[in-house]
C-alpha cells in the first residue's frame, strides 16, 4: 500500500455491521486490503469468526444484535473502549422479505423497519456523538435500487431503504459542519450467493435485470467494497450527503 495514496485507510478503525457475509464481508475485505483495522459485528458468531479467519489479523469481530436498541449506547461505549476511536461506521446490516404487499402484516413490516431503519439511526446517532467530540469521522449507509424505483413484493424493504437515503441527506446537513461526512451507496444487482440463486431460478426476472442494465452484467461484491473505500478515504474529503448508485447503469437503463 502506498501510504501517500488518498485511498489509503492505514490507521483508520472501521466498524461494519453485518460484516460476516455478502456485501458486508466484501466491504470488510477491501477496506482491510487498503490498510484499515476492521471490526465486524453481527448476530452469527460462527459466521463472523470464519470471516475474520479469511481476512486475517486486520479483522476482529464482536457479536451484537442491533435490534436490541436499548443496548446500543453501551455497545458503542464498549467498542470504543476495547478498540479505540471508530473513524468509519458502515451501516450495512439489513434484512429483506419477499411477499405480496397485501399479505404483509404490521408485525412483518415493523420488523424490517426495526433492523433496516431504526437500528441504523440509533447506531449512527451514538457514534456521531463520539465523532462530534473529535470533529472527525465518516458514516456510510447502504441503500438499494429498491429505493429508486418500484420493485414488487418488497414493500417494507423499499420503505426502509427510502428512509436510509433521506436520513443520509439529513444527517449530512447536520453533521458535516461538525467534521463528519455522511454518504450512502445504493447497490444495483450484485452477484452474491443469495441473488444468484434467486435470479438463476427465475430466468425471466434475470433477463429483465440484464436487459435494463446498460453494462449487461451483474456487479461483483468488490464493486461495492471499492465504492466504500473511496467514500471512507481522504479521496472523498469534499463529498457528503450523496447516494452513489453502483449498478452498472441499471437505474438509468431503458
Amino acid at each position: 500500500m502506498n501510504t501517500n495514496s488518498k485511498f489509503d485507510l492505514s490507521g483508520k478503525k472501521v466498524l461494519i455491521t453485518g460484516g460476516g457475509k455478502g456485501l458486508g464481508f466484501a466491504i470488510a475485505k477491501t477496506m482491510a486490503a487498503h490498510g484499515a483495522e476492521v471490526i465486524i459485528t453481527g448476530r452469527n458468531e460462527q459466521q463472523l469468526k470464519e470471516a475474520c479467519d479469511v481476512l486475517g489479523t486486520s479483522c476482529t469481530y464482536h457479536v451484537f444484535d442491533l435490534t436490541n436498541r436499548k443496548a446500543i449506547p453501551a455497545f458503542v461505549e464498549l467498542i470504543e473502549k476495547k478498540y479505540g476511536a471508530i473513524d468509519v461506521l458502515v451501516n450495512n446490516a439489513g434484512i429483506n422479505m419477499k411477499k405480496e404487499m397485501v399479505e404483509v402484516s404490521d408485525e412483518e413490516f415493523a420488523s424490517i423497519i426495526e433492523t433496516n431503519q431504526n437500528a441504523v439511526f440509533s447506531l449512527s446517532r451514538e457514534f456521531a456523538k463520539k465523532m462530534v467530540q473529535r470533529k472527525n469521522g465518516v458514516i456510510l449507509l447502504i441503500s438499494s435500487m429498491a429505493s429508486q424505483y418500484g420493485i414488487p413484493k418488497v414493500i417494507a424493504y423499499t420503505a426502509s431503504k427510502s428512509a436510509i437515503e433521506g436520513m443520509t441527506r439529513a444527517m449530512a446537513v447536520e453533521l458535516s459542519p461538525l467534521g463528519i461526512r455522511v454518504n450512502c451507496i445504493a447497490p444495483g444487482f450484485i452477484e452474491t450467493d443469495m441473488s444468484s440463486k434467486a435470479l438463476n431460478s427465475d430466468p425471466e426476472r434475470k433477463q429483465k435485470v440484464l436487459s435494463r442494465t446498460p453494462m449487461a452484467k451483474l456487479g461483483k461484491p468488490d464493486d461495492i467494497g471499492y465504492a466504500a473505500v473511496f467514500l471512507a478515504s481522504d479521496a472523498a474529503n469534499y463529498i457528503t450527503g450523496i447516494v452513489l448508485p453502483v449498478d452498472g447503469g441499471n437505474a438509468i437503463g431503458f
